[in-house]
């Protein structure tokens, strides 16, 4: 199992890039409010 050392900040603000295989598709965008959902559920 992984390591991961992360700087536990609260209220802090984070940063990532999300691609797709498929450059051209328009998923994320579509499911934009289910990836906020899942990025929260998961900060939890």
């Amino acid at each position: 199992m992984p390591d991961y050392r992360r700087a536990r900040v609260p209220g802090a603000t984070y940063f990532f890039t999300v691609n797709l295989r498929a450059r051209r598709s328009d998923l994320l965008i579509r499911e934009i409010n289910l990836l906020r959902e899942t990025v929260q559920a998961t900060s939890k």
